[in-house]
């Protein structure tokens, strides 16, 4: 059983930055196994996929988040993050953690097979 537990999440004014975190455990499961994701879902809206990293260091980012947020994973600490700065209103919605099937970087849920509970950032004008 894999387990995955988001923090860091808050609020904050237009501008400012976040940093999340994902931590991992499960009694034999590493983060580098997989690729992992970041996704997030507004009220009313769909999951959408935000930020991944595959198994080989390569990134995807969804077009709204290019040049603002950043992924990245600590091995050594089972821990995934999402850094984000130069936040937007639309920014606003729950944001949760995700594992991959495979390798490559997850962006759709289809993609994904163990979630976290979700860390709430919202951001105001």
């Amino acid at each position: 059983q894999v387990q995955l537990v988001e923090s860091g999440g808050g609020s904050v004014q237009a501008g400012g930055s976040l940093r999340l975190s994902c931590a991992a455990s499960g009694s034999t499961y590493s983060i580098y196994f997989t690729g992992m994701g970041w996704f997030r879902q507004a009220p009313g809206k769909e999951r959408e996929g935000v930020a991944a990293i595959g198994t080989d260091g390569s990134t995807t980012y969804a077009d709204s988040v290019k040049g603002r947020f950043a992924i990245s994973r600590d091995d050594a600490k089972n821990t995934l993050y999402l850094q984000m700065n130069s936040l937007k209103p639309e920014d606003t919605a729950m944001y949760y953690c995700a594992r991959g099937r495979l390798g490559k970087p997850p962006m759709t849920p289809a993609d994904c097979n163990y979630w976290g509970q979700g860390t709430q950032v919202t951001v105001s004008s």
